[in-house]
């Protein structure tokens, strides 16, 4: 009996170490492709980011006062409460106009290489005076933007605070430069980053054997780095080009920034960092299922045909790169005075 039960510590052993060794030699091929989520706020690009103007950031994310009508924030399309973006095919706007793509999230944005699925936009200060300006979104302009934060001195108290070496403070450049030191600090470390850091219990088996398949079959050649994609573009059907059913005619994605040839339906790949948190996919956002997203890009980016446990273990991985939001509660933002302008425009169809 003694030996029965030495025999079977010994293979329980042996199996254990075996076990312990694929999982580090998965860790270190993971390694050469991702990175996990660094423990503090990136640095910005001439922007240095600081408690104040993060909370005048967070105000301006959320006060729709920014927009023309006053109905619409930077959070009405990458609502915080919902993985950072707003659950539709594409957000709807001024005079409930729907936008041409699909909201990406927010959530860990700052790792982008560059914001909009055309990559625009170099940075997040600048992505967050596109939508502000765009008659679909929220349809307004720098001087009234800049007039309605002039109109109350709470904001103007807080842009003093928040840019203190400059005598006029309140400008359309630092109010966006605000919003992206606010959107810098929408982290989401994930148990994927306590896997990569050494956890060996942060993943379980299926999650692990669908992130073997996710680098042997090649995702990784578009959805790398720390943001797991954003950082590079491709063609939407670099094999097999979808149908107008996903991918539509008309939007010939980064073509319309670089007017070359070679730019047609090329967009930046998607960060998959809370992805199963933010259907519908793709720039069209015309598919609202994971699984199948994955099996298209299998097929379009890959040529290859998934089977239904490879789909399903890709898909359990990927649930591991959702993470814990950091804590957000609404701020109270500053009372209208009687030089406030008022809300213009259509606003119900």
């Amino acid at each position: 009996m003694k030996l029965r039960t030495l025999l079977f510590s010994t293979s329980v052993a042996v199996i254990a170490a075996q076990a312990a060794s694929a999982n580090e030699e998965l860790r270190e091929w993971a390694a050469e492709t991702f990175a996990p989520l660094p423990s503090t706020i990136p640095a910005l690009n001439e922007n240095p980011v600081t408690p104040a103007k993060i909370d005048l950031g967070k105000a301006l994310f959320f006060d729709p006062r920014m927009s023309a009508s006053g109905v619409f924030s930077c959070n009405s399309c990458h609502n915080l409460a919902t993985g950072g973006d707003d659950n539709m095919p594409t957000s709807i706007g001024h005079g409930w106009q729907k936008g041409p793509r699909n909201s990406p999230t927010v959530l860990n944005s700052v790792f982008n290489t560059a914001q909009f699925w055309d990559g625009r936009a170099a940075d997040l200060a600048e992505q967050a005076k596109g939508p502000v300006q765009a008659g679909v979104e929220m349809a307004n302009t720098p001087d009234n933007v800049v007039a309605t934060l002039n109109s109350m001195p709470q904001y103007v108290d807080w842009f003093k605070a928040s840019f203190p070496d400059e005598a006029d403070p309140v400008t359309f450049d630092n109010f966006a430069k605000a919003i992206e030191a606010y959107e810098a600090t929408l982290i989401t470390p994930a148990p994927f980053d306590a896997w990569l850091n050494g956890d060996d219990n942060a993943l379980n088996a299926e999650q692990l054997a669908g992130l073997e398949l996710f680098l042997d079959k090649g995702c990784t050649t578009c959805h790398n780095g720390v943001n797991i994609g954003g950082n590079g573009y491709f063609p939407f059907g670099l094999i097999e080009k979808p149908g107008a059913d996903i991918l539509p005619e008309g939007d010939k994605g980064r073509f319309a920034v670089t007017e070359t040839a070679d730019d047609e339906y090329v967009f930046r790949a998607a960060p998959l960092r809370n992805i199963d948190q933010t259907a519908p996919y793709f720039h069209s956002g015309l598919v609202w299922d994971l699984k199948v997203a994955v099996q298209i890009m299998a097929e379009s980016q890959l040529g290859e045909e998934l089977t239904d446990q490879e789909a399903d273990q890709i898909v359990a991985f990927l649930g591991t790169l959702t993470g814990d939001m950091p804590e957000v509660t609404y701020p109270m933002l500053p009372v209208e005075t009687a030089t406030t302008p008022r809300p213009t425009g259509e606003v119900m169809p």
